[in-house]
C-alpha cells in the first residue's frame, strides 16, 4: 500500500512539475504575444496617422484640381469669345476695305466719328482765334501804365507833306471818316416812324 501511495505521489509530483513547466511556458508565450500586440498597436496607430494624412492630402489635391478645372473652363470660354470677336472684326475689316475701294467711307459710324472729330478741331481753332482776338483787343485797350480803358482809341497823327506851309499833324489826313454821334437821352420822347403803304 505504501509503495503504491509513494508511486502515485511521485507520479502526481511529476505531473505537477510538468504542469508548472507548461504554465511557465504559457506565461512566456502570453508575454511575447502581449509585447507583439503592443507593438502592433503602435504600428496600427502610425499607419492610421499616415492614412489620415494621405486622405487630407488627397482632398486638398482634389480641391485644387477642381479649382484649376473651373479656371480652365473660364479661360476656354474667354478664348472662344475672343476668337468669335476676332472673326467678326476680320469680316468688318474686309467690308471696310471693299467700301474704301469703291470710294465710300468704311462705315457710317466711322464717318460720324470723323465728322465729330473735324467739328471738335474746327471748334478748337475758332476758340483759339477768338482767344487771340480777345488778347489783341486787350492789348489794344491797355494803356502804357498798365491800366485798362474802354475808350475809343485815337488814330495816330499823320504828318503833313513837306509842301504844307504849316507843319501841324492831322489825325486822319485829308479824308476823315464819318462817325455819327451817339443818340442822346431825349431820343426816348421821339416816336418811331410808321411809314404808310404806297398805293399805286
Amino acid at each position: 500500500m505504501r509503495n503504491n501511495l509513494e508511486q502515485r505521489l511521485s507520479i502526481k509530483e511529476e505531473q505537477s512539475l510538468e504542469k508548472d513547466l507548461i504554465l511557465e511556458q504559457v506565461h512566456r508565450l502570453i508575454e511575447r504575444l502581449s509585447t507583439k500586440a503592443d507593438a502592433g498597436k503602435d504600428d496600427t496607430l502610425a499607419l492610421a496617422k499616415k492614412v489620415n494624412d494621405l486622405q487630407s492630402k488627397i482632398k486638398d489635391i482634389t480641391r485644387k484640381m477642381m479649382a484649376t478645372l473651373s479656371e480652365l473652363t473660364i479661360h476656354q470660354s474667354d478664348a472662344l469669345k475672343l476668337q468669335q470677336e476676332k472673326n467678326v472684326k476680320d469680316v468688318e475689316l474686309q467690308q471696310f476695305y471693299a467700301r474704301m475701294e469703291q470710294g465710300e467711307p468704311p462705315s457710317e459710324e466711322l464717318e460720324q466719328e470723323w465728322q465729330r472729330t473735324n467739328e471738335i478741331e474746327y471748334r478748337r481753332k475758332m476758340e483759339r482765334r477768338i482767344r487771340e482776338d480777345q488778347e489783341r483787343e486787350t492789348e489794344h485797350h491797355l494803356l502804357p501804365g498798365g491800366v485798362m480803358t474802354h475808350a475809343q482809341p485815337r488814330p495816330q497823327a499823320y504828318a503833313p507833306s513837306d509842301d504844307a506851309e504849316i507843319q501841324i499833324s492831322k489825325p486822319y489826313g485829308s479824308r476823315a471818316p464819318f462817325k455819327p454821334s451817339e443818340p442822346g437821352a431825349n431820343m426816348r420822347h421821339i416816336r418811331k416812324p410808321n411809314p404808310k403803304p404806297i398805293e399805286i
